[in-house]
């Protein structure tokens, strides 16, 4: 929707869209009330069709897919022989096709892995990047879920699937900080995303369009950028494949055991990792949540380096690394926010510092306040109640 007036492009794997449309803060709230929409047809889109494809799709899976009723939304990964995330699938079914829908980029290496692995499989695979969109809101789109060409996948973070298992300190999801998140993703034809970029499209098409005659945006909804939905999932403490993932990082590490992984299915690639870390090990890293101190006037960037701080500002320039920075937002309730990966064993109280820069040209050094999202316990006594305890409001 980059043609819209006043959008902005987004940056890194959002570039192809819009960050925002001119008012980010606005938009954000928007977006949290249920009354804006997220243009995200830079997602990549691949269909699985044919009498096999759930059962075909179950043996490749790490998660439980054979008996996927028509409509049910889930998460599931496509892992490497070490059990390291390859891909990250939305997935849902409408009773003749699964629809997979993945990050910016990655449909076309999807599609081709999917084509050399059939077989004899009866299922026909098709890259339809390009051609279906996706469209993301907080809310259910009145009207939209009665159309027979659009798809919805509603995400199930943070609730616990068949056969998954929370890797947090307090497992009752209830008490999970982001209990009250909602996601939704609508697949439609692109051009009804088009024609929702069109002011025009409060109202209904014209006599001579093929488009159906509720294809518009709800009276009261309107449009928000990458930059409000960024900020509301980094709130939600829910991971980004290719943000939050680096080529090292199994499901374990950024709690995707919970909704992407089924514990007690049967063999698939990867499946001896997973086992072999939930049952007897800890993984070596962890997924952190970061309250960020917002009396600067520009943010941290992904790949700043997290250091626990040092008894001296001396020291901070050369103190050795205890993680990454994955993600960054500002939230229009909490201020600047962000996600990181972090060894397993840094003290999950030890006040830290965000280092930007480099020796040449400067540091930066932001402090950030860190809360546990993944247990540095979890592997051996996960689930142990501990006090998932949320700072500020979200």
């Amino acid at each position: 929707m980059l043609s819209v007036p006043g959008a902005v492009a987004g940056n890194g794997p959002d570039a192809p869209v819009a960050a925002h449309y001119g008012q980010p803060t606005a938009e954000q709230r928007a977006l949290e009330a249920g009354t804006a929409v997220v243009d995200l047809s830079h997602r990549g889109v691949v269909t699985v069709s044919g009498p096999d494809r759930l059962t075909w799709l179950h043996v490749l899976t790490s998660q439980k897919l054979d008996r996927l009723a028509p409509g049910v939304s889930t998460e599931t990964l496509f892992l490497d022989v070490q059990g390291r995330i390859e891909f990250d699938c939305h997935l849902v079914d409408d009773g003749a096709t699964t629809w997979l829908t993945v990050e910016p980029e990655e449909n076309a290496g999807l599609a081709d892995w999917l084509q050399k692995m059939k077989f004899a499989s009866r299922v026909e695979i098709a890259d339809r990047t390009g051609e279906i969109a996706v469209v993301g809101s907080t809310a259910a789109v009145p009207g939209w879920d009665e159309r027979e060409d659009i798809a919805r996948w509603e995400d199930p973070w943070p609730q616990i699937g068949e056969g998954g298992f929370p890797y947090t300190d307090d497992p009752d999801p209830a008490q999970h900080p982001a209990a009250d998140w909602s996601w939704n993703e609508y697949l439609m034809p692109i051009a009804v995303l088009e024609h929702l970029a069109d002011p025009s499209s409060r109202a209904t098409p014209s006599e001579d369009s093929a488009l159906p005659e509720d294809t518009a945006l709800p009276e009261g909804w309107t449009l928000a950028g990458t930059m409000a939905s960024e900020a509301l999932r980094i709130a939600a403490l829910r991971p980004r494949h290719g943000m939050d993932t680096d080529e090292r990082t199994i499901p374990h590490e950024i709690d995707l055991v919970r909704t992407a992984v089924h514990l007690e299915k049967g063999c698939y690639k990867g499946q001896e990792t997973i086992a072999r870390v939930h049952n007897l090990g800890r993984p070596p890293r962890r997924l952190t949540f970061l309250q960020l101190d917002g009396s600067g006037h520009t943010l941290p960037v992904p790949g700043a380096d997290v250091i626990v701080r040092p008894e001296s500002e001396a020291e901070a320039a050369t103190a050795r690394s205890v993680g990454t920075v994955t993600s960054v937002a500002q939230h229009h309730e909490m201020g600047p926010i962000a996600l990181a990966i972090l060894k397993r064993n840094t003290d999950p109280a030890a006040e830290l510092l965000l280092r930007d820069g480099n020796a040449e040209d400067g540091w930066s050094f932001t402090a950030a306040t860190q809360e546990t999202v993944v247990s540095p316990q979890a592997g051996q006594v996960v689930g142990r109640q501990s006090g998932f305890i949320r700072k500020g409001a979200r």
